[in-house]
């Protein structure tokens, strides 16, 4: 019996889904199973040093090794190159066969490879990371994520993979056909929390990069540099891949210092500022996904119509049509292909992709009552770096031992670089009152805002990275005069901070910039916001990322 018929892409053949039922293939037992695979091999070692496989010092003949200039792309350069490769991912394709036209893979939010934004995303259609006519630069401040990773344990994809393992374990089994056939033998080849392949390669692609726009900063230096990240795995190889492209492989343990912050609960540390915010880990948090579930309520039910009809002895959810679309992303930054993708119209890829900009908008972002408090630490520390002034007042998520030390966190480094999470950098652009990516805000949770700025894929893409420019303008001035700050390639005006007028290259005074921020830092309440016992107002129409003051006299 014929359920359904489109057309194939190659060759436009008509293919024909089957409903499943009686009759068609049950699922292995395995199906939905995880399956794993470690290397090297058990017992195999290597030692190191071998006098098998001895090192270049012990082999020498390295030929000629001349160094020859630092590039400086960012400042002499015509133009930027953008980030646009996806490889090793395979391009997915649409149900409704839009995959030539419509990219997949910048509709998964967070879990999106960052790409280089247009020039006018933000608002500033004739900006661009090329320093500005006149100006030169002094120094860069970047803030990155870390590359793609595999899901954080307990995740979806693996509760729907645990689903189905489950149902082919029964007596009844399940059955799926047409586009589904392909769940009666797939397995969860799917890790927890580490960088995949993909995941290594970005960090060391943007380690190569900022070395040819930003390498010549390094004839500031007076020593070597301390960049930061968190002590969990993902961050420490996402920092060290970034090292080994900027300063090369056989180089970077001997060229810059590597400073590990304890991530954990108990442990300050801006870059992981929700371990110390108890709002960041309730229902005040939660907050995203309720407001998210809103709308998965109603993008959902059709996806569910159209796929049910192909696989009988488990019932979909809404929470498994997510839980799909979320393993297609995974697989593919993991796997480099994903035939989950193919299953969603590109209609429903950009319903998942405002279920992601509504989870962390409301969760993370600009709706959150306690967001702008766990990034107001590090905005801290860039002012501090800015003013080349010690913070003395410690009552955030910042580390006073760091940053108290003339070693741990130095002033005199041309270039800073620090590794975090996808959750703190929208929580630093929060804090820094970008309110440019809040426009158009609260977001409606019965329909997708077209106009939107809050776009995760964006802003916190895997390796995203937020950069401040110190500069000079014009460029014979003997100190930095201006600062702006780039997101992804696209510059960010500056409107938000009190004292900083538009600006067609989103650039800002730095004394007004510098004065403007510590007024932002002065009124986010980050023990209120992050320790006291609230509710979210509801209509909740917060778009700065704090608890309303006016209703502070109504909290328990």
């Amino acid at each position: 019996m014929v359920a359904y018929s489109k057309l194939c892409l190659f060759g436009l053949v008509p293919a024909v889904y089957a409903h499943a039922g009686r009759g068609d293939e049950r699922a292995s037992t395995f199906a939905g199973a995880t399956s794993t695979f470690q290397f090297p091999p058990p017992g195999v070692t290597a030692t190191v040093p071998d006098p098998n496989f001895p090192d270049k010092s012990v082999v020498g003949f390295p030929g000629p090794t001349p160094t020859g200039d630092e590039a400086f792309a960012i400042e002499t350069a015509p133009a930027i190159p953008a980030i646009e490769n996806e490889s090793p991912i395979v391009r997915p394709n649409t149900f409704d066969y839009h995959g030539s036209t419509f990219d997949v893979v910048r509709s998964w939010g967070n879990l999106s490879p960052m790409f280089s934004l247009h020039p006018g995303t933000f608002g500033l259609p004739d900006a661009s990371p090329l320093v500005p006519e006149g100006c030169a630069i002094n120094a860069v401040n970047i803030l990155h994520r870390h590359g793609a990773r595999y899901p954080t344990s307990g995740s979806a994809p693996a509760a729907f993979a645990a689903k189905l393992n489950s149902a082919s374990n029964t007596n009844a089994g399940f059955s799926a056909s047409g586009p589904l056939e392909f769940l009666n033998t797939w397995t969860y080849k799917l890790g927890a929390e580490i960088l995949t392949p993909l995941g290594r390669q970005q960090l060391y692609e943007l380690g190569v990069n900022t070395r040819v726009r930003y390498g010549d900063l390094l004839k500031e230096a007076k020593d070597l540099p301390v960049w930061r990240t968190t002590s969990e795995e993902r961050m420490i190889d996402s920092a060290l891949q970034f090292a080994a492209g900027f300063f090369g492989v056989q180089k970077f343990s001997t060229s810059y210092h590597q400073l590990i912050e304890i991530e954990a609960s108990g442990f300050n540390s801006t870059l992981a500022a929700y371990d110390q915010c108890p709002n960041a880990n309730n229902a005040i948090a939660d907050f995203g996904t309720t407001q998210a579930t809103k709308w998965a309520a109603i993008y959902t039910p059709p996806i569910i119509q159209r796929l049910q009809q192909f696989i009988s002895g488990v019932n979909l959810t809404a929470t498994d049509i997510i839980a799909m679309q979320q393993t297609c992303a995974y697989e593919s930054v993991a796997l480099g292909f994903s035939r989950f993708c193919h299953l969603f119209t590109q209609s429903e890829w950009e319903s998942f992709e405002y279920f992601t900009d509504l989870s962390f908008y409301y969760g993370n972002g600009p709706g959150n009552p306690a967001v702008a408090a766990q990034g107001i630490g590090y905005v801290s520390e860039v002012i501090s770096r800015l003013t080349q002034t010690r913070i003395t007042k410690f009552d955030t998520s910042v580390n006073s031992t760091i940053v108290s030390s003339n070693i741990l966190f130095p002033f005199k480094q041309p270039i800073f670089v620090d590794a975090s999470h996808d959750t703190i950098v929208t929580a630093v652009v929060v804090a820094l009152n970008l309110t440019s990516l809040a426009s158009g805000g609260p977001l409606p949770t019965d329909h997708i805002q077209r106009d939107r700025k809050w776009i995760v894929s964006h802003i916190a893409p895997f390796a995203t990275n937020l950069v401040a420019q110190l500069l000079s303008c014009p460029a014979s001035a003997a100190t930095p005069t201006h600062i702006r700050w780039i997101l992804n390639d696209a510059v960010v005006p500056l409107t938000g901070v009190k004292g900083c007028p538009p600006d067609e290259n989103g650039l800002c005074d730095l004394a007004a910039y510098i004065k403007g921020t510590q007024e932002r830092i002065a009124e986010v309440d980050y023990q209120f916001d992050c320790f006291a016992n609230y509710s979210i107002p509801i209509p909740d129409t917060i778009v700065d990322g704090r608890f309303p003051p006016s209703l502070r006299n109504k909290t328990a």
